[in-house]
């Protein structure tokens, strides 16, 4: 009786792991993606969905995705684990050097990815506030980096700039009008969860769980309603 409950139990534990989904999760960026700790956000979205996401992050200040591919820290995380998702980003990126770079360096890192059975995206950042006219060539180069890459697209730019210009909201921008504050780390960890997992239904999220990183449920609401809209 007695090793018949003990099983019983053995296999109710290992259902409910077997039903949980783990996603691994590498990023490879800068201080844009660093900064508020992005991949921990993603993780914490993840546990509401009981998703587990276990993140490593290779990310910089002032790095690029050429640095990244030069010190070749990359490619021997690639050689010793895997990953199920490799997620690449750089500076705004909406000038001719940043779209070749985006494009050459991309390209090379997804060829490494997909002999590891790795799914590359890039994330889409934005402009610093003083380049704000440059928002368009940022979204663009990244669109075409993507696809000639042929790489998913975590277009994060998109929707920060679609949120702008809703107004009388939480910023995106910190203190130096360039890096994200906690809403907008927070904004692009939801854009980045949707493209991982598109069909979750974001809306269902509670603010409460999220005021580390958003004071405003207005905000808050309208960032999971323009995810969802694009």
């Amino acid at each position: 009786m007695k090793k018949l409950c003990l099983l019983l139990v053995l296999f109710i534990q290992f259902s409910g792991y077997s039903q949980t989904e783990i996603r691994k999760v590498l990023f490879i960026g800068n201080s844009l993606t660093y900064s508020n700790d992005l991949p921990n956000i993603l993780k914490h979205i993840g546990k509401d969905f009981k998703i587990i996401i276990k993140t490593k992050a290779l990310c910089y200040p002032n790095y690029g995705l050429e640095d990244h591919w030069n010190d070749k820290k990359f490619q021997n995380l690639m050689h010793q684990q895997h990953f199920d998702n490799v997620i690449i980003q750089q500076g705004p990126s909406s000038q001719p050097p940043g779209k070749q770079m985006l494009v050459h360096y991309g390209t090379k890192i997804n060829t490494v990815c997909k002999r590891k059975n790795a799914t590359l995206g890039y994330f889409m950042v934005w402009p610093a506030k003083r380049y704000y006219h440059t928002f368009d060539g940022v979204i663009a180069n990244h669109q075409y980096a993507a696809k000639i890459s042929e790489a998913q697209l975590y277009p994060a730019g998109v929707v920060w700039k679609m949120y702008e210009a809703k107004g009388n909201l939480e910023s995106l921008y910190s203190y130096d009008q360039f890096h994200p504050s906690t809403a907008g780390s927070l904004l692009a960890a939801l854009t980045i969860f949707k493209g991982l997992f598109p069909n979750k239904d974001l809306t269902k999220l509670n603010f409460r769980k999220y005021k580390k990183w958003s004071n405003d449920p207005k905000s808050f609401d309208m960032m999971i309603q323009l995810v969802h809209a694009y």
